[in-house]
């Protein structure tokens, strides 16, 4: 995002930012107390990593929905649909489509599957340490980008929130949460930062629909209204109620629209700290409640991100939007203040310190989350699966140095790329997920056939094609917008790599099994069956133990 100036330039008043600076020291406040009290007591791999399986389906839901919706979603997501109109408001509905494509496809199959990583889930029907390891390395990739967005980010929304414009205090400021979400992840474990994405989607539910309400009140509860003033005040007219205005009207611009919801759709629903929810369900029966929770409260704030988005193009303007940040990132925060008029009124302050909370805590909590799922499969994966039993105290401490060893050099690289345009990296961690982590779990839980060469295949050719496409796309150069706007190496003609690099992670796995030869494929396929029952209806049958370590005591089909 890019910098704010000073009061006058984010037109929020003195008693707003003091409050807010408050308000922010108080939730940090409360929610490391909360991770401290609700952390593992005892070395236990079972309470740290799923927290037993403890928490209800509703406030398992709550806490997947927290991890789901991430500070990207609020703030990217709303800029887009507050500057592009329709062609946001489809890319909200798919980050809300992603969630359901989990929910029916690969929820359960992960949670009877897995223990505590995406690594035991690939692992259970094709052992090996390849698996993990590269598995851990696909994990690594995928979200660090995305850590990188939410950190580098913090500064600058604080700069625009608070009103200072010093660089020094914006890197503290990334250095200091920085600091605050290692804690989280290392102190609390599993359940501890539920608790944190619990509190998190509480308050940006809340408050985020108290702000829809207004805007429609505005509009007289008329969402028709509020799109033609919208439309009227985008500087595109009609235009912008239709498709196009993001990715235009040509036929490489609807290529180009079709494969960045694809990819989304795909990466969204695949990313390690959304999976990682689904061993904290007890059972098959509570995850598919979880997750019932957690699609409802994802599009019930696809509804309140639209609202909010169209009304702050409808009272501001598209061309103020802009101005405050060219990609509208702070198109949520504008919004807020807007509803109020001129007026700055005591309830005005109020709700404006409740949003701007609200933000905090997500950038909070989405990347302890994230943090906990890097942490949890470098622990797990790669140093745990060296030996044959490693000791509870021992695999927990690795899992909290892990969780440091994994912060520290992201807090020191969000310092560096604060400055640049960072939708690269958002759209980098998806197309990871989309290409190399969808299709390895697509293969790894349902074809019979599919052989570790095949799976191995996928997840490295998936990678190394996003790796190198995405250098080429319209994101990193060639445009105002771009990381690198001055400099010209765009030779790939859209800007995500998901209409190459998707089919490719697929063709990779099939690839990778057919060399692989018939009779290791026929071999695969008897293994497969072996635990088929357990993957698909969490049937515990005979045999069905390969390599992975029985789950927590009570811990049922």
């Amino acid at each position: 995002m890019s910098g704010a100036g000073g009061p006058g330039t984010t037109g929020f008043s003195d008693s707003a930012q003091a409050m807010s600076l408050v308000a922010f020291s108080a939730a940090a406040t409360l929610t490391l107390l909360l991770c401290v009290m609700t952390g593992p007591d005892r070395d236990d791999l079972d309470e740290f990593y799923t927290g037993y399986g403890s928490l209800s389906p509703l406030r398992n839901g709550l806490a997947i929905a927290g991890d789901y919706i991430s500070a990207a979603t609020v703030l990217g997501t709303g800029g887009v649909i507050a500057l592009c109109g329709y062609d946001g408001v489809v890319l909200a509905l798919s980050t809300a489509l992603s969630l359901m494509l989990l929910m029916f496809l690969l929820a359960e199959p992960l949670r009877n599957a897995g223990r505590f990583t995406m690594g035991d889930a690939l692992a259970r029907r094709l052992p090996g340490r390849c698996v993990r390891i590269t598995t851990s390395a696909v994990t690594i990739a995928a979200l660090l980008p995305l850590m990188l967005v939410q950190l580098a980010g913090t500064g600058q929304l604080m700069a625009f929130i608070l009103g200072f414009t010093g660089e020094t205090l914006k890197t503290g400021c990334v250095v200091g949460l920085g600091a605050l979400m290692i804690a989280y992840a290392a102190i609390g474990g599993m359940k501890g930062t539920a608790v944190v994405q619990i509190v998190k989607i509480v308050l940006l539910m809340g408050s985020g629909a108290l702000v829809a309400a207004l805007v429609l009140h505005r509009f007289d509860w008329d969402p028709g209204a509020l799109f033609t003033a919208a439309a009227g005040h985008s500087g595109a007219g009609p235009a912008f109620l239709h498709s196009g205005l993001q990715f235009g009207t040509t036929p490489t611009g609807r290529v180009d629209m079709i494969a960045t919801q694809l990819t989304v759709v795909l990466g969204g629903a695949c990313l390690p700290h959304i999976t990682m929810r689904m061993y904290t369900a007890s059972s098959a029966r509570q995850v598919r409640r979880s997750m019932s929770w957690a699609v409802s409260l994802v599009a019930l704030f696809v509804l309140v991100i639209t609202v909010v988005g169209f009304g702050a193009t409808a009272l501001l303007g598209r061309t103020a939007v802009a101005a405050a940040d060219p990609q509208g990132n702070t198109a949520y925060l504008l919004g807020t203040r807007a509803v109020f008029g001129t007026d700055v009124t005591t309830a005005e302050t109020f709700l404006f310190t409740l949003v701007t909370t609200a933000v905090f805590l997500t950038l909070l909590a989405s990347v302890a989350g994230m943090i906990l799922a890097c942490a949890n499969s470098l622990a797990h994966d790669v140093f745990a699966a060296r030996v044959q039993e490693m000791p509870a105290r021992r695999e927990m401490t690795l899992a909290r140095v892990c969780a440091l060893a994994t912060g520290v050099p992201t807090v020191l690289l969000a310092t560096l790329v604060q400055h640049h345009s960072l939708q690269p990296l958002v759209t980098l961690s998806f197309c990871l997920g989309a290409s190399a982590l969808a299709p390895a779990l697509v293969y790894g839980l349902f074809w019979r056939r599919c052989t570790r060469g095949g799976l191995m295949a996928t997840l490295i050719g998936g990678s190394l094609t996003v790796l190198l496409l995405m250098p080429g796309t319209k994101l990193v150069s060639g445009s105002p917008v771009s990381a690198f706007p001055h400099a010209h190496f765009d030779w790939f003609p859209f800007t995500t790599t998901g209409i190459v690099s998707i089919p490719a992670g697929f063709l990779f796995g099939w690839l990778g099994t057919v060399l692989s030869g018939r009779a290791e494929a026929q071999r695969q396929r008897h293994q497969y069956e072996a635990v088929e029952g357990r993957i698909l209806a969490g049937a515990v049958r005979e045999g069905d133990r390969p390599g992975v370590t029985p789950g927590p005591p009570g811990r049922s089909a």
